[in-house]
């Protein structure tokens, strides 16, 4: 049956628990799959504007095989994750250690953090299995922002995740990190007024993320020393500027209409880039489906949309995150993409 495609969403942690088994040159299995096989692929792969769980008289979003999918990925990232600190204790090369790193890096970024979106937008005991596969990427901060702020603020200038047209990726990875997480304190301010709560309460998830956080980090170095702290910090440093590439691509140069009295036209379609990619789609759970995930924020992931009317990315994600990385070649390739209306006055005028 189609849905077991989804399995393939397991194939990049494979790679690395090959890479932690075999060790040697098999520690880099995973970003060649990632970054370089999967490119590949998809420029011989078909692309598919059809859902891969066509609507029929099966409502695919309440089959719980899709739920189960993202489930397993709570156990499974933290064997992963301890898998590689216990590599590392062993006497691995310079070239081992930054293999397992950047590999862990990678499957944080594309099984927990993106697992834990997808979840963030669920309700009841999902939203805090979210919350938790966010602990180890140190971004849990993520959860308050993209939720009160990024989904209400998308493609304006007040939405520090949305790119504007021409910035370079590598200013917008300042910016987008800085911006979100000042936005997640003044979202979290915002939310003890209205409900009337103390600053320092446990109704404050900032404070407590903060304070899971450190436990964390503190438990990593008792147990392993400072080169585990090396290991799970920078693996968590490569699976935010992943996470931010793929929002630098999902965004880039939309914008909403201000309106007379201030406020912004509603979210549409339009308003984010679409991919319909198969490989791409499949392995990151269907969030290449970008603008019905924003259009409709609550359809789960295996019942996403194509809309006709949203722009489209001419690669796939990996690819795109890879052309993202050379300011000029994304520029050259993305702008003529941009629908005329949503440029900047200067930039309509000289094309």
């Amino acid at each position: 049956m189609k849905k077991f495609q989804y399995l393939a969403t397991f194939i990049v942690p494979a790679t690395l628990l090959i890479g932690i088994h075999k060790l040697s040159y098999f520690v880099y299995i995973t970003p060649i799959f990632s970054f370089i096989l999967i490119p590949v692929l998809e420029l011989f792969t078909h692309s598919e504007e059809q859902s891969s769980m066509k609507k029929g008289s099966i409502d695919y979003s309440k089959d719980s095989f899709f739920d189960i999918l993202l489930w397993i990925n709570i156990p499974l990232i933290i064997y992963i994750l301890f898998s590689v600190l216990e590599a590392s204790k062993n006497n691995l090369s310079l070239s081992e250690s930054i293999g397992l790193t950047i590999s862990l890096g990678i499957v944080l970024s594309s099984n927990a953090i993106n697992v834990g979106h997808e979840l963030g937008h669920r309700k009841g005991t999902e939203k805090y299995l979210g919350k938790l596969l966010l602990l180890p990427t140190l971004y849990m901060h993520f959860f308050i922002e993209h939720n009160y702020g990024h989904h209400n603020r998308v493609a304006t200038k007040e939405d520090p995740v949305t790119a504007q047209y021409n910035q370079p990726i590598y200013q917008f990875w300042f910016s987008s990190i800085y911006g979100q997480y000042i936005s997640a304190w003044q979202i979290q301010k915002k939310l003890l007024r209205q409900k009337g709560k103390k600053f320092i309460s446990i109704h404050n998830d900032m404070l407590c993320y903060l304070l899971l956080q450190s436990l964390y980090l503190f438990f990593i170095y008792h147990r392993y020393t400072i080169s585990g702290i090396l290991v799970v910090f920078i693996a968590a440093i490569i699976s935010i500027l992943l996470l931010e590439t793929i929002n630098y691509v999902e965004h880039y140069a939309l914008v909403r209409i201000k309106k007379k009295n201030g406020r912004y036209e509603r979210i549409l379609p339009i308003h984010s880039w679409n991919s319909n990619h198969l490989l791409g789609r499949i392995m990151l759970y269907e969030i290449t489906r970008h603008s019905d995930h924003h259009h409709r924020t609550s359809k789960k992931y295996q019942v996403l949309e194509h809309h006709d009317s949203s722009p489209q990315l001419p690669y796939g994600y990996p690819t795109s995150m890879l052309i993202a990385l050379i300011p000029p070649l994304w520029f050259h390739i993305m702008n003529k993409h941009v629908p005329n209306s949503m440029k900047p006055i200067d930039k309509k005028n000289m094309e």
